[in-house]
């Protein structure tokens, strides 16, 4: 038809072809980035067929690639929307998303409290403050106790310099409290009633903490959606890349594809399978045997992968002797 300029706007689109194409049979299409889906939400409310697809699959030429501007950006996605090409990713609904940013919300916050840890520890070796005896080890950082330590044990020499730790301190505390809400309001979603069923089958899967259990069931929200479970690894991103050519088959490293914050919980859970499942557990040391222990834990997550595609595909809690 042609191109042009309009404001980022679904009422504004919407508008224009409603005025020049009356009842029109309207599609459209848009990169998935930082706005998220409420855009797709309005255009699909407004009668306009809307997919999202992932930048990465669109159909790129190197002039293109070359020359790369939001006109050109608009030209490229409607050629393909036009041919056909396009494959759309999932577009959750509305709870589900907000659900996530809960999750997200209380990652966000444990890297928070991290940072905060690392600072007042920074603190103290600039200082040269050593700890007591009864906190040198590790495990009793950050206890009651340790914390009680930081805030009366320790006597800077002017008041600015104990002003500065008493305001790394109480960031400290703040975090740990945010923390605590947040992991109470997920404690108790996994109790509500659209979550409880699959949640308690997840934590029947070795190594499933609510956490992991909780942000499966928010990022996949359907399993059905998932043919089998390659589908559902290629999702995650339990995947390696591949180059085949003649009769050569290499095998690379895990995919840089997928969702990222899936990928490292399943990968943590599966050191812990890897220590309580016997079945896991025999799996990971004939794979050491024959490759670093950084490597085998990967393909242990994706047989972990595997047990939770069936828990919660057939509707059924793990058990040992059914899940191979």
């Amino acid at each position: 038809h042609k191109t042009f300029v309009q404001p980022p706007s679904p009422e504004a689109l919407s508008s224009y072809l409603h005025a020049h194409f009356p009842n029109g049979n309207y599609l459209s299409a848009y990169e998935a980035g930082f706005s998220g889906f409420w855009a797709h939400y309005k255009l699909v409310e407004m009668g306009i067929q809307n997919i999202v697809v992932n930048p990465a699959d669109v159909s790129t030429s190197q002039k293109e690639r070359l020359q790369k501007t939001d006109a050109v950006d608009s030209r490229k996605i409607a050629r393909s929307l036009r041919n056909n090409e396009l494959t759309a990713i999932h577009v959750p609904c509305r709870e589900t998303l907000e659900i996530r940013t809960l999750l997200r919300s209380r990652d966000a916050l444990v890297r928070d409290l991290a940072r905060m840890k690392q600072r007042v520890k920074a603190f103290l070796y600039y200082y040269g403050i050593d700890y007591p005896e009864e906190f040198q080890h590790s495990g009793t950082h950050w206890s009651r106790a340790f914390m009680n330590w930081l805030r009366n044990g320790i006597r800077m020499d002017t008041e600015e310099g104990g002003a500065g730790l008493s305001l790394l301190l109480d960031s400290v505390e703040s975090q740990r409290r945010l923390l605590l809400e947040a992991t109470r309001k997920l404690r108790a979603l996994s109790r509500s009633d659209g979550y409880a069923t699959d949640y308690e089958l997840l934590r029947s899967v070795p190594g499933i903490g609510m956490i992991t259990a909780l942000s499966l069931l928010a990022e996949l929200e359907d399993i059905r959606r998932f043919a089998n479970s390659d589908r559902l690894a290629g999702y995650i991103g339990l995947v390696p890349t591949s180059h085949s050519t003649g009769e050569k088959d290499n095998k690379g490293e895990m995919t840089f594809r997928g969702q990222m914050q899936l990928r490292s919980k399943l990968i943590e859970c599966a050191w812990f399978a890897a220590r309580i499942d016997p079945a896991l557990n025999m799996a990971f040391s004939k794979l050491t045997r024959r490759m670093e222990p950084n490597k085998a834990i990967v393909r242990i997550a994706r047989k972990l992968l595997n047990r939770i595609f069936y828990v919660l595909k057939y509707k059924r809690r793990y058990k040992n002797e059914t899940v191979e």
